[in-house]
C-alpha cells in the first residue's frame, strides 16, 4: 500500500536542439528587460553568444563562476547586476554556473533561466550551496529555482568527454539516492530509474562515438529526470559527504560524486534493497554498487580521490565534519563503517558489496 506525499516544483522545461534561439522570447515570457549573462570564465565565449543572441535584452556578461560558489563571487555578482540594472540572469553552464545564478536570486530573488552545458542538474533543483571559510553551506528556498530550462543537446557536444563522463555519474547520483530517499515517492522512483538509464545508455553511446548527438540527447534527458529527483526529495549520505569533501578540501564537483556514489551505494546496500534492484536494473547490472563502479571504469574515470588531489592524511578531518553534521540516512552512519568508505574511496578499490 502506498503511503506518500507528493509536491510539484513549479517551472518551465524546453528540450529541443536549437532550442537556445529561444533565449531571448523566454526573457521577454518573465516580463525582463535586462538579463544579465552568467557563465564561468572557461565559457566566456558561449556566454557572449548568448548575449549577442538577446541584443537589446543584454546586460551583458558576468564570467567570474566558480565551484562551489564563494561567498566572495556571489557577493560579487550580485552587486554587479543590481549595478547594471539587471531584471533576470541567464546561467549558462553547469553547476557552478547555475549555483552562482541561484546565490543572486537568494538575496535579490531575481528571475533565472539556466541553461545546462553538462549533466550536473542543479538547473531543477530549488537546493543551492555557498562556501565560506572553507565550509559549503546548503540550502533549499523555492526562490532560487530557475523559472525556465533550456535544454538543447547541441550545446553539449562541445563538453568534453571526460567531463561527459563524470558530469552524468553525479546525475546518476540524484537518482540513486532519490530512491531511497526518506521522503521519496511512486513518481519520482519511475523517474530515477529511467534517469539512471538514459544515462547509462547516453553515457555508453558517447565513448562510441563523442559526437552522437542522439548520445547526448539520452544524457540530457536523463540528466533532466535525475535533477527533477534531486529538487524534489532529500538526499543521504552520499551528497553529504561529497559536499563536505567538495566544500572543506576544494575537490571537482562531478568527480568527487563519481568516485564516492559507488562506496555510498555499497554502505547503505543492506537498508535500501529495493533501490538497490531498481539501480542494478537500470545499469544493466546484477548490482547496483559493483555496476556503478564498473561503469566509471568503462569510460575510464579516476576511481579514487588520490587522483583528484585528495591527501590521505585528511580523511580523518573529513570523517570528523561529515560525523559533525547530523542528517538522515537509511544506515545510522557510524565513525568505523564511514572512515573505512572514505579509505576505499581513496584507494580507488571496488566497493565492499
Amino acid at each position: 500500500m502506498y503511503d506518500f506525499t507528493y509536491t510539484s516544483q513549479p517551472s518551465k522545461v524546453i528540450f529541443a536542439a536549437g532550442a537556445l534561439a529561444r533565449v531571448g522570447e523566454e526573457v521577454r515570457a518573465l516580463g525582463a528587460e535586462k538579463a544579465l549573462v552568467l557563465c564561468t570564465p572557461e565559457q566566456e565565449a558561449q556566454a557572449t553568444a548568448v548575449s549577442e543572441l538577446l541584443g537589446p535584452l543584454s546586460a551583458g556578461v558576468f564570467a567570474e563562476a566558480k565551484m562551489h560558489v564563494p561567498i566572495e563571487t556571489a557577493r560579487r555578482a550580485r552587486d554587479h547586476a543590481r549595478s547594471v540594472g539587471a531584471d533576470c540572469a541567464v546561467a549558462i553552464g553547469g553547476g557552478s554556473t547555475v549555483g552562482l545564478g541561484k546565490a543572486i536570486a537568494l538575496e535579490s530573488s531575481l528571475p533565472i533561466i539556466a541553461i545546462p552545458t553538462t549533466y550536473a542538474g542543479s538547473e531543477m533543483t530549488p537546493i543551492y550551496g555557498l562556501t565560506e571559510d572553507g565550509l559549503k553551506r546548503t540550502g533549499r528556498d523555492a526562490r532560487v529555482l530557475p523559472k525556465t530550462v533550456i535544454y538543447d543537446p547541441m550545446l553539449s557536444s562541445s563538453l568534453p568527454l571526460g567531463l561527459s563522463f563524470v558530469s552524468g555519474l553525479n546525475a546518476i547520483a540524484h537518482a540513486a539516492e532519490g530512491l531511497y530517499a526518506r521522503d521519496g515517492n511512486p513518481v519520482m522512483s519511475l523517474m530515477a530509474e529511467d534517469g539512471i538509464r538514459a544515462l547509462a545508455t547516453g553515457l555508453r553511446g558517447l565513448k562510441k562515438d563523442p559526437q552522437n548527438l542522439s548520445a547526448r540527447s539520452d544524457c540530457l534527458y536523463g540528466a533532466w529526470l535525475c535533477g527533477s529527483v534531486l529538487g524534489h526529495v532529500g538526499m543521504a549520505l552520499h551528497h553529504k559527504l561529497c559536499h563536505t569533501l567538495g566544500g572543506s578540501f576544494n575537490l571537482p564537483h562531478a568527480e568527487t560524486h563519481a568516485i564516492v556514489l559507488p562506496h555510498a551505494l555499497a554502505y547503505n546496500s543492506g537498508a535500501a534493497p529495493d533501490a538497490m534492484m531498481r539501480i542494478a536494473r537500470a545499469l544493466g547490472s546484477e548490482n547496483a554498487a559493483l555496476g556503478v563502479f564498473e561503469l566509471g571504469r568503462e569510460l575510464n574515470i579516476p576511481s579514487g580521490l588520490r587522483e583528484i588531489g585528495m591527501q590521505e592524511s585528511d580523511l580523518d578531518r573529513a570523517c570528523d565534519i561529515a560525523l559533525s553534521n547530523p542528517y538522515w540516512n537509511p544506515r545510522p552512519i557510524e565513525r568505523e563503517p564511514l572512515r573505512s568508505l572514505l579509505q576505499d574511496a581513496w584507494n580507488g578499490q571496488p566497493p565492499r558489496v
